[in-house]
């Protein structure tokens, strides 16, 4: 009760809060929440800061559609490999220090896309911004490292779906700092470069905030508690072996590449799309292509609150229908975006579909945070490099040179995310179940998360964490079925 005093928010077992007070910056939970989607949203604005000044880019460097689809590419393709790093840094260092540390590594590209002269150098800073949208599995591993199963979901949905509104808050940002310079006097080839200091300052700022007044864990930093020996440090290999052979965090990649992914993709092509195809102004086209992010401050959050109802009601095979149905929803919208051909109603279905497809997101990660304690960070940056393989393949195959015209590449990008999403079936917990099949016979959490822990860890207490969050999950089963106790010393043989 004493350790419990310490904190503003009520927690469980493991000092994560159990609340998600919104409006309160209470340390370390809620400042934790701030400063990580804040971070994030920066980061998102830097990456697609270039996507509404394309128009006029374009022009000044001579760029052609193949070039632009390939420097599209190259924007999401630099943070699949980063993602994948950024959760094991997660794992074995904290978020604050390996996010903070991305976010000022990227900061110079950003300042540099106003020094491109051609399409190499255009192409080169769209890569290397790229890298920070890493700091997405960041966000997501301090929020399920703070937050308690009953409301991560939703922390997780809503920090992500904040940073996500920068992809639409840019397309807002870069038009209007580009007309301010130009009404200063610059010319349209000047302006649109000067324009590139604002989002590289946001992400500068953004990574000395979360360095100075952030905290990995409740009871404090990783290095703190290494060396006060209250936590475990963790091998790289052990944490690396057991986040890639949990087949969950396979096919939670693959899913989200066909939801974060399509995300990523619309953001890069869709202010290009109404500018061309309906014939509309600079200013318009972007003001359209904004309500597709700007659709982030509520529907991701929503998708992570639907996951944690049916979670609470229903069980993990709740979470795991909601996140199919809502996923299918949006690839239906996204193959009706394709065949409108009048702006009015292209505008209603393209609002629609970014609901369904963003609040798939967040159902996506309030599913992770339960396929892995000890590997949380691996599974993250995998599922999260998902998303960005997803973007990488989808332009590739439909949106890069002139093979489909875009209206086609959107129709037949649906059918994808349609497709690709019946993978969710697959996904099976022994102690839970699966969307059609119920859980195992008398096989607990217990059992689960402490096969991650060979026999002689055990011995030395490091899978104590994996006992706590195995007690704090078991809401994750179905009400009507009775708890299974597991003594903490048993020694599954396996997952």
């Amino acid at each position: 009760m004493t350790e419990t005093m310490k904190f503003s928010l009520p927690v469980d077992s493991e000092h994560k809060s159990t609340a998600l007070p919104i409006i309160s910056v209470a340390k370390p939970h809620m400042r934790a929440f701030h400063l990580s989607w804040l971070q994030f949203f920066t980061c998102f604005v830097s990456s697609f800061a270039a996507p509404p000044l394309l128009p006029v880019i374009r022009d000044n460097l001579g760029l052609t559609a193949t070039q632009i689809g390939n420097a599209g590419i190259a924007s999401v393709s630099g943070a699949v490999f980063a993602r994948v790093a950024m959760g094991t840094a997660c794992d074995l260092f904290g978020p604050r220090l390996a996010s903070a540390s991305l976010t000022l590594l990227t900061a110079p590209a950003v300042f540099c896309s106003a020094l491109a002269d051609g399409p190499t150098s255009f192409l080169l800073v769209r890569f290397f911004t790229g890298f920070s949208l890493a700091t997405f599995v960041s966000t997501q591993y301090w929020m399920s490292s703070m937050f308690s199963s009953p409301v991560v979901g939703r922390a997780n949905g809503v920090a992500a779906g904040w940073g996500n509104l920068g992809g639409g808050a840019v397309q807002l940002i870069m038009p209007l700092v580009y007309d301010l310079i130009r009404r200063i006097g610059a010319t349209g080839f000047t302006a649109w470069r000067i324009a590139f200091f604002i989002p590289g300052m946001m992400q500068t700022l953004a990574a000395f905030a979360v360095m100075t007044l952030g905290q990995d864990l409740p009871d404090g930093n990783f290095r703190e508690l290494e060396k006060e020996g209250d936590k475990h440090k963790d091998e790289f290999s052990k944490v690396l072996y057991h986040g890639v052979t949990n087949y969950r965090g396979w096919i939670t990649a693959l899913c989200y590449g066909y939801c974060f992914g399509v995300e990523l993709t619309i953001d890069n092509i869709i202010a290009q799309y109404f500018y061309d195809r309906f014939d509309l102004n600079l200013h318009t086209a972007g003001l359209i292509a904004a309500s597709f992010g700007l659709a982030n401050f509520f529907s991701r959050p929503v998708g992570g609150m639907l996951s944690d109802v049916m979670g609470k009601r229903f069980g993990m095979r709740g979470r795991l229908w909601a996140w199919w149905t809502m996923q299918t929803l949006g690839g239906v919208f996204c193959i009706l975006l394709g065949v409108m051909s009048s702006l009015g109603p292209s505008i209603v279905v393209m609002i629609v579909f970014s609901i369904f497809v963003q609040a798939s997101c967040g159902l996506c990660f309030g599913i992770v945070p339960f396929i892995s304690r000890r590997s949380l960070g691996v599974i993250s940056g995998m599922t999260g490099a998902g998303g960005n393989v997803g973007a990488v393949l989808t332009q590739l195959i439909f949106f890069k040179g002139s093979r489909y015209s875009t209206h086609l590449g959107i129709t037949y990008m649906g059918i994808m995310i349609v497709c690709c999403t019946l993978a969710i079936v697959l996904t099976y917990f022994p102690m839970w179940g699966g969307m059609f099949c119920g859980p195992r016979p008398h096989y607990s959490e217990e059992e689960y998360y402490l096969a991650e822990w060979d026999d002689d860890e055990k011995k030395n207490g490091h899978h104590e964490n994996s006992v706590k969050f195995a007690e704090n999950s078991r809401g994750e089963r179905r009400r009507r079925v009775r708890a299974v106790t597991t003594p903490t010393e048993a020694s599954p043989d396996h997952i």
